[in-house]
Parts: structure tokens; sequence; C-alpha cells
């Protein structure tokens, strides 16, 4: 994925999940089948991406959102960030998070 691809993900009026994540991090690979559970359960409310950040195409972005652990959880809309957490979480809290933010936020389904 390129900053440009990036941009266009997080800059449209649907919701966005991004799992910032790193191959070799213990944490990512356990939540792994929380966040497929999470993509295909929410097919239609809510697009998610994974963004490894290894690849030298991310360097820019991790730098531009400050990730400084892994995994890392954001959801985007309008290129706004609202919502972020690092650390494992559950499915769930997943589904919690996402509900809330469209109570919230006036957002179109992808």
């Amino acid at each position: 994925m390129t900053m440009t691809d990036f941009d266009k993900i997080i800059w449209r009026d649907a919701l966005t999940f991004v799992d910032f994540f790193a191959t070799w991090c213990g944490p990512c690979r356990m939540m792994m089948p929380a966040i497929d559970k999470f993509r295909e359960r929410m097919n239609g409310r809510v697009d998610v991406y994974k963004a490894d950040i290894d690849d030298p195409s991310m360097r820019e972005i991790i730098r531009r959102y400050n990730i400084m652990s892994v995994p890392t959880l954001m959801f985007f809309c309008r290129g706004e960030v609202l919502w972020r957490e690092s650390g494992r979480v559950g499915y769930e809290h997943l589904i919690n998070v996402l509900n809330e933010l469209e109570k919230r936020e006036q957002v179109m389904q992808p």
C-alpha cells in the first residue's frame, strides 16, 4: 500500500479500520483471527485494511500517525482518526467501538 493509496482509503465518507501490525509481533499474530472475523462479519459496515509497519512504503504513514507499538488499531473517516488503541483487543471490543462510532458519526456504508 502506498501513501497515496492509504490517503485515498482514509479520506472517504465510509468508516475505515486499519490494523498496523508487524509479522514478527506475537500479539499481532494472536489478534489475526479476531481481525479476520471482524472483516468478514462487518463487511458492508466498515472496510478493513492491514498495514505492515516494516513495509518501506509505509514509513511516512507510520511517522505521520506516530505508530510506536504494534498492534495499533485505528478507525478513520474523512481523513480523521475517530478511534485509536494499541495492544491486543478482542472481537467484541471492536464491535462495540464500531457501534459507538456509527451512532456518533454520520458515515456512508462502503
